[in-house]
């Protein structure tokens, strides 16, 4: 039997659009060690939306 990873699929959202009040999400999708990384990571990313990077933290 194949032993479970410890490798998760995690969502990130952007932060700045959703003060800025703007129409439509910038998300993306990562994986993370949940041993190694048990907080809530967050990465600057691209937001096409806003055409620039932003931080884009983990969302449940």
């Amino acid at each position: 039997m194949a032993k479970k990873g410890n490798r998760i699929q995690v969502i990130l959202e952007c932060t700045e659009q959703k003060a800025s009040g703007q129409p439509g999400m910038s998300r993306h999708i990562t994986t993370k060690n949940r041993k190694n990384t048990t907080e809530r990571i967050e990465l600057k990313k691209y937001n096409p939306i806003l055409k620039k990077y932003t931080l884009h933290k983990e969302i449940k």
